[in-house]
């Protein structure tokens, strides 16, 4: 783990971007004979070094830097997630990244960080993530929100506020933002871009400005629709408070799903390149045909597409065979939701619509399928 991190984590990328999503984290295999990287499942690591143990554990309680030396617990970090973590870092071009066991509880992570420092004030941007959006408005951790559009950033901001929050492409609108503007108008205070939709592939948002990258990393990092975690990437000072904040809530990654995930980063450019060029022909007959009132595709591609149809959406629901109906996204298979009945649903009506969520927008998760065959299933969908 050490010699993984300290050997990737800190240095300027110098390599491509496919080149490092293959040995970003890995770097140090070969040196051991190794080819696959490890999965080391072990809750505990036994010592007789307990004078050394104490240490580490001073060495963390201080300032959340992963202890040096032979693990300690698998609360305070675990060498295959340190592998995902240095390969995230890497890719974001971030000083380092932080894993847990869920995108909201990464959320929930940086909210508290900063609530701890007596900074409970969030200015947010619509639309976001459903459960993002309802964390904030129903103050469950104690936040209270202004919500504004990114013109307004600047004039919410308090003294008490810890946060700009943004997702760009949007969730699930796709609508785009200028981060470096952003992150302008934030000033002092940090700039959290959720990067789920774009990925490191398409977007970089620390080199924009952004403080904090957030991924639900259950999407396109993992890709394959059976892990569930989230990280956010950050310079070594914050996520040494997350760190804290992991350990002492226990919103830890299971290591096979970092092992997974490490997998998963390999054939994230390749996924999302060829899964946008298909999105692209996708959104341009959509956007030619008489059943489709409006369609949303980004600037900067990506593999998102949302439309509003003329008929019932739920209809199209019902009529998709061989795209999947189901919530989430980023998968190698293309799947199909209605976000106003489901990952909006939490949301209320009037904010939901005023983010530009309305109730016949269809969103589309596009996969690795040939682009005929999906095209067919949804021309018969459309009725």
């Amino acid at each position: 783990m050490d010699s993984a991190r300290t050997a990737t984590a800190s240095r300027t990328p110098l390599r491509a971007l496919a080149t490092e999503a293959v040995h970003a984290g890995r770097d140090d295999l070969a040196r051991q004979g190794l080819h696959a990287p490890p999965i080391d499942l072990s809750t505990t690591y036994p010592s007789y070094d307990s004078r050394g143990e104490a240490a580490r554990i001073d060495a963390f309680a201080a300032t959340g830097a992963e202890p040096q030396g032979p693990p300690v617990y698998g609360r305070l970090g675990n060498p295959t997630v340190a592998r995902f973590e240095t390969a995230l870092a890497r890719l974001e071009n971030t000083g380092a990244a932080v894993a847990f066991a869920s995108g909201m509880a990464a959320l929930t992570a940086v909210l508290l960080v900063r609530a701890s420092l007596g900074l409970r004030h969030i200015v947010a941007v619509r639309p976001l993530y459903g459960c993002s959006d309802h964390l904030l408005t129903a103050g469950l951790l104690g936040t209270e929100v202004t919500w504004t559009d990114p013109a307004g950033v600047t004039d919410a901001l308090r003294p008490d506020t810890g946060l700009v929050l943004v997702e760009s492409p949007a969730n699930p609108t796709l609508a785009e933002l200028d981060l470096r503007a952003l992150a302008h108008s934030c000033g002092s205070v940090p700039l959290l871009a959720d990067n789920t939709f774009a990925t490191p592939v398409l977007q970089r948002p620390a080199e924009q400005g952004a403080r904090l990258v957030l991924h639900s990393a259950t999407k396109y990092l993992g890709g394959h629709g059976d892990v569930m975690a989230g990280v956010v990437a950050c310079d070594e000072e914050f996520a040494g408070r997350l760190r804290q904040v992991r350990f002492a809530t226990g919103g830890v990654l299971h290591p096979l799903a970092g092992y997974l995930l490490l997998r998963g980063l390999a054939t994230l450019p390749v996924r999302v390149r060829a899964a946008s060029a298909t999105a692209a022909e996708l959104a341009r007959r959509l956007a030619a045909d008489p059943r489709v009132g409006r369609v949303h595709y980004p600037r900067i591609g990506g593999a998102m597409i949302a439309f509003e149809v003329d008929g019932d959406p739920h209809e199209v629901i019902d009529r998709v065979r061989l795209v999947t109906p189901a919530v989430s996204l980023g998968s190698v298979d293309t799947l199909i939701q209605h976000p106003a009945s489901i990952s909006h649903r939490i949301v209320d009506a009037d904010d939901r619509r005023g983010a530009g969520v309305s109730d016949r927008l269809l969103r589309l998760s596009v996969g690795l399928e040939d682009v005929e065959d999906l095209w067919t299933d949804l021309d018969q969908a459309l009725g």
